[in-house]
């Protein structure tokens, strides 16, 4: 039987599965960060806030914030001084990153467009790799932590925001009725797509239990690996060193 991987809940040939999350992206660029918004009351604001005091970006490392098109956690380690590759394989976000960094006169970025799983950068290039809402989307989980692992200086860390599970009890009952029934609903009103937002609720599903992906995490070759639950789980901090 040949390997087949999750889009949603549809599975699909691998080969076709970069494409269409492409096409999701492409759609939902202009409004991607609005809603952000909607969906999360704004609370992806504060997620990512404590997401970057975990990383703690210093002044001088190289930080590679991958499938960080539209800048959200780049603009948020400017202020430290840290030299920041924004990387991601979609062109129209990443367009979108340059322009919100011209309209707030951020500049020294740099801006590359990358695919995860096959990065260009050389061996140990890297004092931190970050990734916020990103890696679920990606064809081969296994691939791109490799790679993240390869890039990283020893010494340097890797730091992921990704969706989870919540344990919190009853919440993940109303979570998911809100994110399956609502979610596409608010997408057609502001993006003029429901069925991009329904995959983007459909792939929080599909992604690896926080235990499971930590083990993933360690595979690829990170120790001291530790996960922070947010929400009782909704959203979580991953992180490992390579050492």
């Amino acid at each position: 039987m040949s390997e087949t991987v999750s889009f949603g809940y549809e599975e699909i040939n691998p080969n076709d599965k970069e494409q269409r999350v492409g096409a999701v992206f492409s759609s939902v660029a202009r409004k991607y960060d609005v809603m952000n918004d909607a969906m999360s009351a704004g609370m992806h604001r504060l997620w990512k806030d404590k997401f970057v005091r975990r990383v703690k970006p210093q002044a001088g490392e190289q930080i590679l914030d991958m499938a960080g098109g539209t800048g959200d956690i780049a603009f948020r380690m400017v202020p430290s001084g840290a030299e920041i590759t924004v990387s991601d394989i979609n062109q129209d976000m990443l367009d979108v990153g340059i322009e919100r960094a011209m309209e707030r006169g951020i500049d020294g970025l740099v801006w590359s467009r990358q695919n995860a799983e096959e990065l260009t950068f050389p061996d140990r290039f890297f004092d931190a790799y970050t990734i916020a809402f990103g890696i679920r989307n990606v064809t081969h989980i296994d691939q791109a932590l490799a790679e993240a692992f390869r890039v990283l200086k020893y010494g340097g860390r890797f730091f992921c925001l990704e969706f989870s599970t919540t344990q919190w009890p009853g919440f993940k009952q109303i979570y998911d009725g809100y994110s399956h029934k609502l979610v596409p609903q608010i997408g057609r009103m502001i993006a003029g797509d429901a069925d991009s937002y329904r995959y983007l609720v459909e792939s929080i599903r599909r992604f690896p239990p926080m235990p499971e992906f930590e083990g993933m995490i360690r595979h690829a070759g990170f120790k001291h690996t530790k996960v922070e639950p947010i929400m009782g789980g909704l959203v979580a901090i991953h992180s490992g060193w390579k050492v």
